[in-house]
């Protein structure tokens, strides 16, 4: 990393100059997360397990739409970021399925909901386009990766968000399931620029490629809203140990977000319009070097860390 610094609009001091992407194969024991992992918090709770609802098959999807660009890749840089993401990616998708997995054994299924999101994208966003609309294989393969794009200019805010999320540590949340927030979080940051760098790469030129990615936010942002508030009503009505008592509510997640357990809307709907200007460029979002200082001290991925240095020198 280079000393050079610079300011964005973020008002961070950050380091200038190439960053490296590289994946860590990290884990988690789930052994004593309980279900509603920020205590007397389940409306909280719940928002913010759609992440583990949506991510899995996303996280797979962004990989194999990334592996049908790379041959259009003839920028080494670039390549070896994509390579870098679609290896921080791979890990994300396996470990929140894992969480998956636990909140099965707690009871709460989401296959029902899940077979959805596998569904939009297996077949809706898959690698021809959906009913036999006729689309060309470029363009096809432009606009999913618009797509990426506009969905990691939320996760890299989402990203950012919880990185500083104190009400998360006041309230008590489980420290695993913490751990694995901010350290996912903290690669988005991390990695904030490569989907948006690789649309611009593959995406055409000018106006056109322009007008590709507004079209890859127009259909993005609606969609993500909609899953995350149906995922949400689905985990509190499944929710075994709520038993029916309560419903998703507005009122209750926009006092989560008062509590600083959620992100607030505004701060959500402003990367929109950022996103959308001509000259933006992710880079803007968040904060390496808060990133990069998390991940210093993740209890996961210091271990991981650690399996490697032991490996290495066995």
């Amino acid at each position: 990393m280079s000393t050079e610094e610079s300011t964005g609009h973020t008002g961070h001091t950050e380091p200038t100059g190439h960053y490296a992407i590289t994946p860590r194969r990290v884990s988690f024991d789930w052994e004593t997360t309980p279900l509603h992992w920020i205590p007397d918090e389940p409306t909280a709770t719940h928002v913010i397990n759609v992440l583990h609802l949506l991510l899995p098959a996303g996280e797979r999807w962004f990989v194999k739409v990334f592996k049908e660009g790379l041959p259009l890749v003839d920028d080494p840089e670039l390549l070896g970021d994509v390579k870098g993401f679609m290896g921080q990616e791979a890990t994300h998708s396996v470990q929140h399925a894992y969480v998956l997995d636990h909140l099965a054994a707690q009871r709460l299924d989401t296959g029902d909901f899940t077979k959805h999101v596998d569904f939009l994208f297996e077949k809706l966003l898959g690698e021809r386009p959906p009913l036999g609309a006729p689309i060309s294989t470029r363009e096809w393969l432009r606009f999913r990766l618009s797509v990426v794009a506009a969905i990691e200019q939320f996760t890299a805010v989402l990203g950012n968000w919880v990185l500083h999320a104190e009400g998360l540590d006041a309230a008590g949340t489980d420290e695993v399931m913490l751990d694995l927030l901010r350290w996912h979080g903290a690669e988005e940051v991390e990695h904030r620029a490569v989907a948006f760098d690789m649309y611009q790469h593959c995406g055409g030129e000018g106006l056109p490629r322009y007008a590709r990615r507004l079209a890859g936010m127009a259909v993005t942002a609606p969609v993500m809203l909609y899953l995350w508030a149906w995922g949400a009503a689905y985990l509190i009505r499944h929710d075994p140990q709520l038993a029916g008592r309560m419903r998703y509510s507005p009122a209750e997640h926009n006092r989560a977000v008062r509590k600083g357990l959620l992100p607030s809307w505004r701060e959500l709907g402003a990367a929109i319009p950022r996103y959308l200007r001509r000259s933006y460029h992710p880079s803007q979002e968040g904060s390496l070097r808060k990133a990069v200082e998390y991940l210093a001290q993740s209890p996961a991925a210091r271990s991981a860390a650690g399996a490697i240095g032991r490996t290495a020198l066995s």
